[in-house]
């Protein structure tokens, strides 16, 4: 860890919020995962301690090292006012994350650094919220943020360079790979390639040249993707994708950045992926796909 930074908050119990909260206890930080619904918390707690048994069991971590990490680890409805970073991973609402850093930069000392695990919106859009956007910086996992190695660090045009050196040093020290950007832009850098390629993939599939698992079948032999882009959409939220190409449009105006006709009729019919059991593929409870849907 950073000799500065000691204690973290993370705000948002999903899949997100709850792995990097894991992360950072895991790197040693005093960790208070925050919801404002008690129900996330205890879901995020039971899903945690089955991945950490994982890792135990796959000998990927001691069962020490664990036990250490769950003693740094607590959860709360209310974000502390005294941690050293705080990292939003709520939903991906423009104005919803605006309200919250608001209200964060009313709570928490002048010390205090803000993060936003948002790609879809820019550190300055969500830093004006804020009385500190030299102290705002995106930090943007991935999922599943226990297993991905890359983390993006975007600062924004007013993000202070002590700042944005500290969250470089912070997420070195929790065995991650950080990925710089000097400038803001939407996407970044490794969700602006991916949306390239889902952008195309659904083109292929919307124009009748291929279904979407021959689709996926060819990311992966082919061009050696670990899952194919209909896979992807599945296991990280089709909603995610529909929000992150609705507040594109919004701020465009162009309609090339507009979902999908196939996204949006998925999003109006509640298939959003392997969390609701439907999307471009049928699944299970488990998780475990059982055919495609479309």
């Amino acid at each position: 860890m950073t000799a500065r930074i000691g204690h973290v908050a993370v705000v948002g119990a999903g899949a997100m919020g709850s792995q990097i909260a894991m992360v950072c206890a895991l790197a040693g930080h005093r960790v208070t995962l925050t919801d404002a619904d008690p129900a996330a918390l205890d879901r995020a707690r039971t899903q945690l301690r089955e991945r950490t048994d994982a890792m135990v069991a796959k000998g990927r971590r001691s069962a020490d090292e664990v036990a250490q990490a769950w003693a740094r680890w607590e959860a709360a409805t209310v974000p502390p006012a005294d941690a050293d970073l705080v990292i939003e991973a709520i939903v991906e609402k423009l104005e919803a994350k605006r309200e919250l850093f608001a209200d964060l930069d009313a709570r928490c000392g002048p010390g205090t650094v803000f993060a936003s695990n948002s790609s879809s919106f820019v550190p300055s859009s969500l830093a004006s919220a804020t009385g500190r956007p030299d102290r705002f910086v995106n930090l943007h996992f991935f999922n599943p943020a226990l297993v991905m190695t890359c983390v993006e660090v975007v600062r924004g045009p007013e993000t202070a360079d002590a700042v944005a050196a500290e969250a470089t040093e912070f997420v070195t020290g929790l065995g991650k790979v950080p990925v710089v950007l000097d400038r803001e832009i939407p996407g970044f850098v490794a969700n602006r390639i991916l949306g390239a390629v889902r952008d195309e993939a659904l083109a292929l599939y919307e124009g009748g040249y291929a279904d979407i698992e021959a689709i996926d079948t060819a990311a992966r032999t082919a061009l050696g993707y670990p899952m194919g882009p209909f896979e992807l959409m599945d296991l990280t939220g089709i909603d995610i994708g529909y929000l992150t190409k609705t507040a594109r449009y919004a701020d465009t105006g162009d309609a090339a950045d507009k979902p999908s006709d196939t996204v949006a009729a998925l999003v109006a019919d509640g298939h959003l992926g392997r969390k609701t059991g439907r999307g471009f593929y049928h699944y299970d409870q488990a998780g475990n796909r059982l055919g495609k849907a479309l």
